[in-house]
Protein backbone atom coordinates (compact mmCIF):
# COMPACT_ATOMS: atom_id res chain seq x y z
CA UNK A 1 0.00 0.00 0.00
CA UNK A 2 1.51 2.96 -1.25
CA UNK A 3 1.81 5.81 1.63
CA UNK A 4 -0.26 9.35 1.04
CA UNK A 5 1.45 11.72 -0.80
CA UNK A 6 2.32 15.39 -0.03
CA UNK A 7 -1.44 17.55 0.37
CA UNK A 8 -3.18 14.23 0.51
CA UNK A 9 -5.20 13.71 4.04
CA UNK A 10 -3.74 10.57 6.39
CA UNK A 11 -5.77 8.15 7.79
CA UNK A 12 -6.08 9.61 11.68
CA UNK A 13 -4.85 7.94 14.73
CA UNK A 14 -7.56 5.32 15.27
CA UNK A 15 -8.81 6.62 19.06
CA UNK A 16 -6.99 5.05 22.13
CA UNK A 17 -8.65 2.35 24.43
CA UNK A 18 -10.33 3.63 27.88
CA UNK A 19 -7.89 3.66 30.29
CA UNK A 20 -8.12 0.51 32.68
CA UNK A 21 -6.26 -0.91 35.66
CA UNK A 22 -4.63 -4.55 34.78
CA UNK A 23 -2.75 -6.95 36.52
CA UNK A 24 0.01 -9.17 36.10
CA UNK A 25 0.42 -12.28 38.93
CA UNK A 26 4.01 -14.30 38.36
CA UNK A 27 4.85 -17.30 40.79
CA UNK A 28 8.59 -16.42 41.05
CA UNK A 29 9.66 -19.69 42.53
CA UNK A 30 7.68 -21.42 39.76
CA UNK A 31 9.02 -19.43 37.09
CA UNK A 32 5.84 -19.10 35.56
CA UNK A 33 2.33 -17.04 35.88
CA UNK A 34 0.38 -17.68 38.74
CA UNK A 35 -2.95 -19.09 37.25
CA UNK A 36 -6.31 -18.49 39.04
CA UNK A 37 -5.85 -15.80 41.49
CA UNK A 38 -9.15 -14.38 42.48
CA UNK A 39 -8.52 -10.07 42.34
CA UNK A 40 -11.22 -8.20 43.23
CA UNK A 41 -10.90 -4.22 42.14
CA UNK A 42 -12.94 -1.45 44.76
CA UNK A 43 -13.41 1.74 44.68
CA UNK A 44 -13.40 3.97 48.16
CA UNK A 45 -15.65 5.62 48.66
CA UNK A 46 -15.14 9.43 51.00
CA UNK A 47 -16.15 7.04 53.65
CA UNK A 48 -13.38 5.15 52.87
CA UNK A 49 -15.15 2.34 52.77
CA UNK A 50 -14.81 -0.27 49.62
CA UNK A 51 -17.14 -0.78 46.98
CA UNK A 52 -16.58 -3.80 44.77
CA UNK A 53 -16.59 -3.29 41.30
CA UNK A 54 -15.77 -6.31 39.70
CA UNK A 55 -13.24 -9.32 40.08
CA UNK A 56 -12.02 -12.12 38.11
CA UNK A 57 -9.46 -14.79 38.15
CA UNK A 58 -6.54 -14.87 36.31
CA UNK A 59 -5.71 -15.98 32.84
CA UNK A 60 -3.44 -19.14 31.75
CA UNK A 61 -1.14 -15.91 31.50
CA UNK A 62 -1.37 -14.64 34.96
CA UNK A 63 -3.14 -11.45 34.06
CA UNK A 64 -6.09 -9.75 33.98
CA UNK A 65 -6.18 -7.13 31.53
CA UNK A 66 -8.96 -5.24 32.30
CA UNK A 67 -10.23 -5.21 36.49
CA UNK A 68 -12.37 -1.48 35.22
CA UNK A 69 -14.65 -2.34 33.02
CA UNK A 70 -16.35 1.08 33.38
CA UNK A 71 -14.93 4.51 33.17
CA UNK A 72 -11.99 5.42 35.76
CA UNK A 73 -12.69 8.57 37.93
CA UNK A 74 -10.29 9.93 40.44
CA UNK A 75 -9.96 8.05 43.63
CA UNK A 76 -8.79 5.55 46.06
CA UNK A 77 -9.00 1.81 44.25
CA UNK A 78 -7.83 -1.14 46.29
CA UNK A 79 -6.49 -4.26 44.13
CA UNK A 80 -7.04 -7.55 46.50
CA UNK A 81 -5.19 -10.85 45.61
CA UNK A 82 -6.99 -13.49 47.10
CA UNK A 83 -3.71 -16.03 47.00
CA UNK A 84 -5.34 -18.94 48.25
CA UNK A 85 -8.01 -19.22 46.00
CA UNK A 86 -7.67 -21.17 42.19
CA UNK A 87 -6.61 -24.75 41.65
CA UNK A 88 -4.47 -26.70 44.13
CA UNK A 89 -0.96 -26.50 43.11
CA UNK A 90 1.33 -29.30 45.01
CA UNK A 91 2.65 -27.01 48.15
CA UNK A 92 0.05 -24.16 47.26
CA UNK A 93 -2.04 -25.06 50.77
CA UNK A 94 1.29 -24.18 52.51
CA UNK A 95 1.34 -20.73 51.15
CA UNK A 96 2.19 -18.53 53.97
CA UNK A 97 0.77 -15.01 52.71
CA UNK A 98 -3.01 -15.87 51.63
CA UNK A 99 -4.15 -12.38 50.68
CA UNK A 100 -2.61 -8.90 49.30
CA UNK A 101 -4.46 -5.73 49.31
CA UNK A 102 -2.67 -2.64 47.60
CA UNK A 103 -4.90 0.73 47.90
CA UNK A 104 -3.97 3.22 45.18
CA UNK A 105 -4.25 6.94 44.27
CA UNK A 106 -5.51 7.38 41.29
CA UNK A 107 -5.38 11.11 39.65
CA UNK A 108 -4.82 10.99 35.88
CA UNK A 109 -7.60 9.33 34.25
CA UNK A 110 -6.58 9.69 30.83
CA UNK A 111 -3.67 7.01 31.75
CA UNK A 112 -4.20 3.09 32.06
CA UNK A 113 -2.64 1.48 35.36
CA UNK A 114 -0.51 -1.92 35.21
CA UNK A 115 0.13 -3.53 38.65
CA UNK A 116 2.31 -6.57 38.94
CA UNK A 117 2.41 -9.09 42.25
CA UNK A 118 5.51 -10.89 42.71
CA UNK A 119 5.03 -14.10 44.92
CA UNK A 120 7.49 -16.03 46.15
CA UNK A 121 7.26 -18.35 49.36
CA UNK A 122 7.63 -15.84 51.78
CA UNK A 123 7.88 -12.30 50.14
CA UNK A 124 5.36 -10.41 47.57
CA UNK A 125 6.40 -7.55 45.44
CA UNK A 126 4.77 -5.21 43.10
CA UNK A 127 5.18 -2.06 41.53
CA UNK A 128 3.46 0.22 39.02
CA UNK A 129 3.95 -1.26 35.62
CA UNK A 130 3.34 0.23 31.46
Amino acid sequence: MASPGPGTPSTPPAPSADPTISTHVLDVEAGRPAVGVHVILYKLGEDDRPIRLTQALTDDDGRVRDLLERPMSPGVYRLEFNLGAGPVIPGDAARFFRRMSLDLRIDDVTRSYHVPLLLAPFSLSTYRGS
